[in-house]
């Protein structure tokens, strides 16, 4: 698998998650955002924890913001998201760390963890590639080739 995907959403999932959600063994958490490059990412390495929007839960860590993170204010003791600041909630940019990286590149050795690519576009490309991220209903990451 090309770990280049993996690197800032995996950051991204693991830290909103472990560091900035506080997710512990037992806990229970909601993810706003599954289909996205850091959300689907977020799932697998939530998997035992994940309940479903109707369940009472621990932790919200929100990826799309907008109604899905407004609807889900309240409903958890605690909430994080990368998408958008609000009140109640934990808003932050992920930072390097490469214990982290070390980690999430055992998983995906492992076949714990698997990049789902939404799609690719060459470097001439980018325009298009950038508005494809910018768009809704992606499953998975958007991969911008830079050399053949």
């Amino acid at each position: 698998m090309p770990r280049a995907p993996l690197t800032l959403a995996g950051l991204t999932a693991w830290q909103g998650l472990f560091d900035h959600g506080a997710l512990r063994k037992g806990e229970r958490v909601r993810v706003l955002g599954t289909s996205c490059g850091v959300g689907h990412l977020a799932v697998q390495l939530a998997r035992d924890a994940l309940v479903g929007a109707d369940q009472q839960c621990d932790l919200v860590f929100d990826t799309a913001g907008g109604e899905a993170l407004a609807a889900a204010i309240g409903s958890a003791p605690r909430i994080v998201s990368v998408a958008e600041e609000a009140d109640h909630v934990t808003y932050f940019i992920v930072e390097p760390n490469r214990a982290q990286l070390i980690e999430l590149g055992r998983r995906a050795d492992a076949g714990q963890l698997t990049v789902a690519i939404d799609s690719t576009f060459a470097l001439e490309d980018a325009a298009a590639a950038f508005a494809r991220v910018a768009e809704r209903k992606k499953h998975g990451k958007v991969v911008l080739v830079t050399a053949a």
